[in-house]
């Protein structure tokens, strides 16, 4: 199934995208697509609907992100070895961890804010692994149980907040917006090796990154029992899995977005983003319009 959250900011429905592409309404059947809607009991129950006979949503309303309610994004540090090359940074032994915030999330086609006083902001395409089935000390054999599905994510990053400013990622990584999400959440029936997906991201139609997710160094097998050491995962939680090579930091010269670009960015079976970078106003000023509610 391609599970989908549709309308306007803060008051998303839950739907799901048919085998012709349609968009059909959820609402009377769930009440989002978040938290227990997520465990593989409620996925099985939505995935014996007769699509058929689900209402059909006209028009092309806003897509949100395609999980609400999420309590925590834990992204994973230099996770393919030709991207920790180009950013000068050795291949981790262990995963390395961060935390993007729920206010961070944003839908797959809304706005990218640039910081103020930004010089830095870039782009990662990212797996996005999805949690279902709650736990912690997940043996590795059983990890993939305890996943729903997967989406899309762009783990948007400001270098010099990130690397310059104490080395504290979560700095480079928290901004509003800076978490978009979907365009649908793909059930993990229909992603039979989740490490042999294609991901890419453009920007202003040049293609900066180009990769494959068997490239990864540590696997979603093994990050989702890795992270259930540190932190118990529950559902709709979700773990964005670390980006292959392409992204500013590496370009030769080093190069970063700015207000008024285009970002593009897809994975094979999973779908496309689009978003347009503007820049970040404070907070009595921001429009409705660029910034998702993470409920």
């Amino acid at each position: 199934m391609k599970l989908v959250r549709f309308g306007a900011v803060g008051a998303e429905k839950p739907g799901l995208i048919d085998a012709v592409g349609q968009l059909r309404d959820l609402s009377e059947i769930v009440s989002n697509i978040s938290g227990n809607t997520l465990l593989p009991d409620e996925l099985s129950r939505l995935s014996s609907l007769i699509v058929d006979r689900l209402p059909v949503v006209n028009g092309t309303p806003r897509l949100g992100p395609c999980v609400g309610g999420v309590g925590k994004i834990i992204g994973v540090g230099l996770n393919y070895s030709d991207h920790a090359a180009e950013s000068n940074m050795e291949v981790p032994e262990e995963p390395i961890l961060f935390m993007k915030p729920s206010s961070a999330i944003v839908g797959p086609y809304d706005n990218v804010e640039i910081p103020l006083e930004s010089k830095k902001t870039d782009w990662e395409v990212e797996l996005g692994v999805v949690i279902g089935l709650p736990g912690k000390y997940i043996p590795e054999a059983q990890s993939l149980k305890h996943v729903a599905g997967y989406c899309v994510i762009n783990d948007v990053s400001e270098r010099e907040f990130q690397l310059e400013r104490g080395n504290q990622w979560d700095k480079g990584k928290s901004h509003d917006t800076f978490a978009p999400i979907g365009p649908w959440l793909v059930t993990s029936d229909e992603v039979p090796d989740p490490q042999a997906l294609d991901l890419w991201l453009d920007v202003d139609d040049r293609r900066y990154q180009s990769g494959n997710t068997r490239t990864m160094v540590f696997g979603v097998a093994h990050l989702v029992s890795y992270i259930s050491k540190f932190m118990s995962l529950q559902p709709g939680d979700i773990i964005s899995t670390g980006t292959p090579p392409g992204v500013g930091l590496g370009q030769a010269p080093p190069t970063y977005l700015k207000a008024g670009q285009t970002m593009r960015l897809g994975i094979e079976g999973l779908g496309i983003q689009e978003q347009l970078t503007v820049p970040a106003m404070l907070d009595d000023s921001h429009d409705d319009s660029s910034i998702s509610a993470a409920q």
